[in-house]
């Protein structure tokens, strides 16, 4: 059973780690998957024709979802090329970590400005198609560091956070109209970054999860194909935890 048939879905960030997961999970569902990179064309060409040879339509954009008015182009080709937009997933972010005596401004600028103000910039984009059309699902990609905190990361846990507030204000403006609006918190995922951590360090937060494990982008990107489809119709406003029982 495809559960993401026809629909047409917008994932930032999708390149490579959980936003690339999530694209080829979505896509293996039926969905039509139009997705940015910022500097990663190779990856994402790459991703486009494996996409493709599902059987779904899948474009690859150059596009920075921190800019305004960038996000506002984005959503007006894909409008164009794909003939509507029925998901939202604002996955794109970064980290730039420093403990709060070493961090400048604008390590701390640049973190708010792409994790968190990218997903203003993409719902408000967005925002104005899936009210007229009176249905749509928008997930953003939190973290249990928005929900927990973390040293060393003040930075992407304020932008997490307030990932979690918007989240909850979107779902309480756009409901009326159909329109649900949900976030994931993941733990440890292992992609291609935490592939350069040392060995024991990693092993040691496998150890301290419940499930004893890492987490995949496959496994975010379930929880996404939940909340995508109509199985989670009845669900908006949430905090979805993917973290194998981490904060538990």
């Amino acid at each position: 059973m495809k559960l993401l048939q026809d629909k047409n879905v917008i994932i930032t960030g999708a390149s490579r780690g959980i936003g690339k997961g999530i694209a080829q999970v979505f896509a293996q569902h039926g969905a039509n998957v139009a997705f940015t990179y910022s500097s990663s064309e190779g990856p994402a060409l790459t991703l486009e024709k494996e996409l493709s040879a599902l059987g779904v339509k899948a474009k690859a954009y150059k596009s920075n979802a921190a800019s305004f008015e960038e996000a506002e182009q984005l959503v007006k080709e894909v409008l164009e090329d794909f003939g509507g937009v029925d998901v939202l997933i604002n996955n794109a972010g970064i980290t730039k970590d420093n403990l709060l005596m070493r961090m400048g401004e604008e390590d701390f600028d640049k973190v708010i400005e792409i994790n968190l103000k990218s997903v203003f910039n993409m719902t408000k984009a967005i925002q104005r198609t899936l009210l007229k059309q009176r249905k749509g699902a928008i997930i953003n990609m939190s973290s249990v560091v928005g929900v927990k905190g973390n040293a060393g990361q003040t930075n992407y846990a304020a932008s997490k956070a307030g990932m979690i507030g918007f989240t909850k204000s979107v779902a309480l403006e756009l409901g009326s109209r159909n329109i649900r609006c949900n976030a994931i918190a993941p733990g440890f995922i292992e992609t291609e970054m935490t592939e350069k951590l040392d060995e024991k360090t990693v092993q040691g937060w496998r150890d301290a999860i419940p499930l004893k494990r890492g987490g995949t982008p496959t496994d975010v990107a379930n929880a996404c194909l939940f909340l995508a489809s109509d199985l989670s119709g009845y669900i908006t406003g949430q905090v979805l935890h993917v973290d194998g029982g981490m904060l538990t």
